[in-house]
């Protein structure tokens, strides 16, 4: 289990003033402002879970990811991870986690896979009996045998995700942190890292925390979305409940007989026009499609309407909007 409870970190960043002669001064004394990148954020994660952690850039994501891998000492607040604390027990806390940074890689270069995964057995000081068995596993369940030989440099985006994934998991962690796992990914090896994400979830109980942009694996693989801004807690929930809040948000696309000028329609927000199609927006409680159309066409000659909830994206965009984020 995680807990985090008042989780504050701030940090003292050097102010530099103007000119040469500012330069000089900052040489004997230089001034500080003080930057909280996280304000008492607490939250609790169960074993099994798989959380998506979001916010836009600055929000203290990583921050927290950091303190949390015991990278970073926070500057107030309590961080539980399996009744051990990060940043004092790391040297046994982190044979407890695994780590994938989509643009960081923790294998080497210019040497061939394999090189890098028995350099990490070696690091975690993984038995050979264990190290064996999961690398044996790990290939088979991610297709890695026929590029476990070949240096990193000369694999594709995909293959090479796959290979962080593998090397994070050799040493059989409770807990892997994935800090945008898909980004740069074409489709189809998306669709093989959510699968597999998944997969490990469900046989091993691995539990997972995710930060990604992409909503399509917020959607695919989290059971619980925590959602930070300004270094504040601003959600913490399923992915359900937010869902259900904005269910009444609706997005219409109208494709008339002709083209008609932007049309203004009264609780619809414009969004945009293509040609004889134009496209809404409403929250309207109250509204019902059949109704809309017969209404519409009293004024318009109308083709086709099709009518969609608002995607996860739109609705997290809303709420950093509402929140002021």
């Amino acid at each position: 289990m995680i807990e985090v409870k008042n989780l504050t970190k701030e940090f003292k960043i050097s102010k530099k003033q103007k000119g040469f002669l500012g330069s000089v001064k900052g040489l004997f004394k230089r001034e500080h402002t003080i930057k909280r990148a996280l304000d008492n954020v607490s939250f609790t994660i169960n074993d099994g879970d798989i959380v998506g952690y979001l916010g836009p850039n600055g929000a203290g994501k990583s921050t927290t990811i950091k303190i949390m891998c015991g990278i970073l000492t926070p500057t107030s607040g309590e961080c539980t991870i399996n009744n051990m604390i990060p940043w004092k027990d790391r040297v046994t806390f982190v044979k407890d986690i695994g780590v994938v940074f989509g643009q960081r890689s923790q294998l080497w270069w210019d040497v061939p896979v394999i090189d890098s995964f028995y350099l990490l057995k070696d690091i975690y000081k993984i038995p050979e009996d264990v190290f064996k068995s999961q690398l044996e596993i790990l290939t088979k369940q991610l297709d890695l045998a026929d590029i476990i030989n070949v240096p990193l440099r000369q694999l594709s985006l995909g293959q090479k995700m796959k290979c962080e994934l593998a090397g994070s998991l050799l040493h059989r962690p409770k807990i892997l942190f994935l800090d945008e796992p898909t980004i740069g990914l074409d489709a189809t090896s998306k669709l093989k890292v959510r699968e597999f994400i998944k997969q490990i979830n469900k046989e091993l109980g691995i539990t997972v925390i995710l930060t990604t942009h992409d909503m399509n694996d917020i959607e695919a693989l989290t059971n619980k979305i925590i959602i930070i801004g300004k270094g504040q807690l601003l959600f913490n929930g399923s992915f359900d409940e937010i869902k259900h809040k904005y269910k009444n948000y609706r997005t219409i696309e109208i494709e008339f007989e002709k083209e008609y000028d932007e049309i203004k329609l009264d609780g619809f927000e414009f969004i945009k026009k293509e040609g004889r199609i134009q496209t809404f927006k409403t929250a309207k409680k109250d509204f019902k499609i059949a109704d809309f159309v017969v209404e519409l066409s009293k004024k318009y000659k109308v083709i086709d309407v099709q009518v969609e909830s608002i995607s996860l994206e739109e609705i997290i965009s809303k709420m950093f909007e509402e929140l002021g984020v």
